[in-house]
């Protein structure tokens, strides 16, 4: 028989709606993120997340909801979700209660953190000017991703943002590792956060890593598509909580990839509709900008550490201006946007450099040099667009000399700024490169110039540096 304090900790199922279950207290009520488990199996999980009423509460279900019906009765931990953090979890696979899903078996124990945690306090923030050069020409130029700093790679279904992603994370790795022995240098550690996208890239993504000897410093948590949205909602929150563990307790720097931050939104919306609350004018879940302030607003930098964070970013129906992406927007410093009329075109990455932009790109951070050269080419592809009605109308030939020369070098431009990637070097037949940002704003300064006025615009696409150019010929 169940103790009298057992019975005020117990609850009963009222409903089960989908992945939210309506439970209902008649002794001591449960706090907000409360962890409840079925009594009759304590490996079938719940969450509260809002009350429904005086003394019920809708609670997501973290498990397939199976075991679960009307009159189950469940049992207050008292405790929020508590997740494994730090080097137990590095070269695993887990989900977002801490549960490994690589076959590796359990994980070992040792310290656990609550998912949900406070942003750090404002005079406890740093900000560093620092450009992290990532070996994309395209990426560094026009823009530069900050150390410490967020930077959004939006695009539509199929233009690239998981490869490019999975490029800049191996870059920005690969670099580390290579320059991890220098005395000044600060080890770094990994985290990947899969939310809401396909188990298949993420097994392609951790065979990726294992093979380039970079698995042991990372950390994969994933929430893949198949899952319920609870699960898909708590991944970043789980990935925002293992980035804070390395940050503040072992003193490292982070870089945080997150595929994909829309999916989060998603999730949010799809639990919201669950739950019956009234959405807001725009179709999302009046909480939206909750949901992000509090996500984002924990991947900040310390004293203690430094976390740079890069998003791949769904944009539904192509529609830039969908509320679920303006609710990111602001607490980004870098934002790429993927064309799909670029991607069709060939251009490799897909990266409307026009539409683009970052808060990095300026004098102060990337110095004068860097600043310059950056202006000059978006005037000039600027101008180039202007041109490519009358183009398409006329022909190329009926422009003046002047115009001649600006459309041409502008698609050399254009063409340079195609780049083969290494993590795709298998599916394409070609390697990758890594083009250093110096030698990527002197080529741009000879297109620009017309030094390379003689040579046909095809040879630009998929090369390196001009000094490929030369060895070709």
């Amino acid at each position: 028989m169940a103790s009298k304090k057992d019975n005020h900790d117990e609850g009963k199922v009222i409903s089960v709606v989908g992945q939210v279950a309506e439970v209902e207290f008649l002794g001591d009520k449960p706090s907000i993120h409360d962890l409840l488990t079925l009594e009759s199996d304590p490996g079938v999980m719940l969450e509260v997340y809002s009350s429904s009423g005086s003394a019920s509460f809708y609670c997501l279900v973290l498990l397939p909801t199976d075991q679960l019906f009307r009159g189950s009765m469940v049992v207050n931990t008292h405790q929020p979700v508590m997740l494994p953090v730090g080097e137990e979890t590095l070269g695993r696979v887990i989900d977002c209660v801490g549960n490994p899903v690589d076959g590796k078996g359990p994980l070992k124990k040792g310290t656990t953190r609550t998912i949900y945690q406070d942003a750090p306090a404002y005079n406890r923030i740093t900000t560093k000017r620092e450009v992290l050069e990532t070996g994309i020409k395209v990426i560094d130029l026009f823009c530069p991703l900050l150390k410490g700093g967020k930077m959004g790679l939006f695009g539509g279904a199929g233009v690239g943002k998981t490869i490019l992603l999975t490029e800049i994370l191996h870059n920005i790795v690969m670099l580390n590792k290579k320059g991890k022995d220098s005395p000044d240098k600060r080890e770094e550690i990994s985290i990947f956060a899969g939310v809401g996208e396909r188990t298949r890239e993420g097994q392609e993504l951790y065979a990726s890593l294992e093979e380039l000897g970079v698995l042991s410093r990372t950390a994969l948590i994933f929430g893949p598509m198949g899952e319920n949205p609870a699960v898909r909602f708590l991944t970043a929150f789980a990935a925002a909580t293992e980035a804070e563990y390395f940050r503040d307790e072992a003193k490292k720097d982070v870089l945080l990839f997150i595929d994909n931050v829309f999916r989060f939104a998603q999730a949010g919306n799809e639990i919201s509709m669950l739950m019956n609350t009234i959405p807001s004018e725009d179709g999302y879940q009046p909480t939206l900008s909750s949901d992000m302030a509090a996500f984002h607003e924990r991947l900040v930098s310390t004293e203690d550490g430094v976390i740079s964070t890069v998003e791949a970013i769904y944009i539904p129906a192509d529609d830039i201006l969908d509320q679920g992406l303006q609710a990111i927007f602001p607490y980004l410093d870098s934002a790429a946007v993927l064309s799909r009329d670029a991607y069709q075109q060939g251009y490799l990455p897909a990266i409307d450099i026009l539409a683009s932009s970052s808060s990095a790109l300026n004098p102060a951070t990337v110095g004068e040099e860097h600043y310059q050269a950056a202006l000059k080419a978006q005037v000039l592809l600027k101008r180039a667009a202007g041109l490519e009605h009358v183009v398409s109308l006329v022909g190329e030939a009926e422009l003046s000399h002047d115009d001649q020369l600006i459309y041409q070098r502008a698609k050399k431009l254009r063409n340079y700024m195609t780049q083969n990637f290494y993590v795709s070097s298998a599916q394409t037949g070609r390697e990758g490169n890594f083009v250093p940002l110096e030698t990527a704003i002197a080529d741009i300064q000879k297109i620009m110039n017309g030094d390379y006025d003689g040579v046909f615009e095809e040879k630009f696409k998929f090369i390196g540096s001009l000094e490929d150019l030369k060895k070709e010929a």
